[in-house]
């Protein structure tokens, strides 16, 4: 008798150490999954800037559990900062040995929105060593900025067994989905997946408050335009170590007038038919001179006195801060446009080849009437009435951006939805 409670005790005792354990084991939080986020291109211009504070923030409201590691190429110039303050719990991985980690510890390679598969080496070298899964977020493809060279060319092959292999590929212009599909990739999941900029929420409200006030522009009361050339200058950059392209300068004295005449002809409608005012701003450093001699200093001297040149470069949060106090914004560049919308701010994109086909979103995004092409003489007629229409009728202008603001945001929780499946 005394042997048999014996064995019944432990027996019972046995059963009892395992549901213990057992329950111990099931009170510990999973393990995060791990994203590694390759990103942050460059800072001469605040649309790449954006670029990543877009993503995170999209990854943060609709992954929460999520960790998210960046892989950055470039955040000098205070960029760093910025994120840091923004996006606290985001580790950054900028040394050899964390890059180390990251290939060890990261479970997904996400390569963040961007003009073409940027880090094309890096994603190429993640799927030979680790085997894991990678995506593609929001690029053009395959980017070519005006005639591609033959070491362009021969990335197509890389490019698009990268693409092919991938668990999903995002593409933020219809015309790049359209390529991709007629040349050869075979991605399982293949979307239009707006540039992750639209979600960017950085500001700097007091930068901006403050050059608002030195410049007499009150809230609601102006409209920012940004000039540009054909070709981004940036051998003018001093940050960059950039050649001197004469083919590519020559392009750019030959339509700077072409491009950037219609944008002071749009200033001078808004300022003989309306009470606003105008700011004219860069979006990357060179459009600080720009703006000076291509918009500025051409305007009829009757102007000037409600005209603003912003005379010099300005990173993204305080950027956006000025953007969000404005009525609206129009010109020759992307990026500022993109930031614009995503907040419901009115944004008129002006276009041309050189640029690729990324300004091709506007249509995907439901304002194909905000969109016009500077190569072709009806749309670019078309410009001046549709600047005016934006400021006279500021009600409708706002209703018309946040209608888009809602198909991105729709686009947006989709691609998540995607990724967090990739991730189980």
């Amino acid at each position: 008798m005394m042997q048999t409670n014996r064995r019944q005790f432990l027996r019972t005792s046995g059963l009892a150490l395992a549901a213990l354990i057992s329950q111990n084991l099931s009170a510990q939080p999973a393990k995060k999954k791990v994203v590694i986020l390759r990103s942050s291109w460059q800072t001469v211009n605040i649309g790449d800037i954006g670029h990543t504070p877009g993503v995170l923030t999209i990854l943060e409201k609709h992954l929460p559990d999520v960790e998210i590691r960046l892989w950055p190429s470039s955040i000098g110039n205070g960029v760093k900062e910025i994120l840091e303050q923004r996006f606290p719990k985001v580790k950054i991985v900028n040394t050899p040995e964390l890059i180390k980690q990251a290939f060890e510890e990261g479970d997904f390679l996400l390569h963040g929105s961007g003009p073409f598969l940027v880090a094309r080496g890096d994603v190429k070298k993640w799927r030979q060593e680790t085997g894991k899964p990678y995506g593609i977020y929001g690029i053009t493809f395959p980017g070519f900025y005006g005639a591609p060279t033959d070491a362009q060319v021969a990335s197509l092959k890389t490019d698009t067994e990268l693409l092919t292999n991938a668990a999903f590929t995002f593409f933020r212009d219809s015309p790049s989905l359209d390529y991709a599909k007629a040349n050869g990739v075979k991605c399982p999941i293949m979307e239009f997946g707006p540039d992750g900029a639209f979600a960017v929420d950085l500001r700097n409200d007091k930068l901006a408050n403050e050059f608002l006030k030195q410049n007499n522009l009150q809230a609601g009361k102006f409209l920012c335009v940004i000039p540009r050339q054909r070709y981004t200058p940036y051998w003018e950059v001093k940050s960059r170590n950039t050649p001197f392209d004469a083919f590519k300068d020559g392009k750019n004295k030959e339509m700077q007038d072409h491009d950037n005449a219609p944008l002071r002809e749009a200033i001078i409608a808004v300022l003989d038919k309306t009470d606003l005012k105008i700011l004219i701003c860069p979006e990357d450093e060179t459009h600080v001179k720009l703006g000076k001699e291509a918009i500025l200093d051409k305007l009829p001297e009757k102007y000037r006195s409600r005209v603003v040149w912003r005379d010099r470069y300005w990173l993204t949060d305080e950027a956006l801060s000025t953007y969000l106090k404005s009525a609206g914004l129009f010109g020759l560049e992307m990026h500022s446009p993109i930031m614009c919308i995503g907040h419901g701010i009115p944004a008129i994109v002006c276009r041309f080849t050189e640029q690729t086909t990324k300004g091709f979103m506007w249509r995907d995004i439901g304002l194909n009437d905000w969109l016009f092409d500077m190569d072709k003489p009806d749309k670019v007629a078309r410009i001046v009435p549709t600047v005016l229409a934006m400021a006279q009728d500021p009600v409708q202008a706002k209703q018309k951006a946040l209608k888009a603001k809602k198909v991105v945001e729709g686009r947006q929780k989709a691609t998540m939805q995607i990724l967090k499946k990739a991730l189980s």
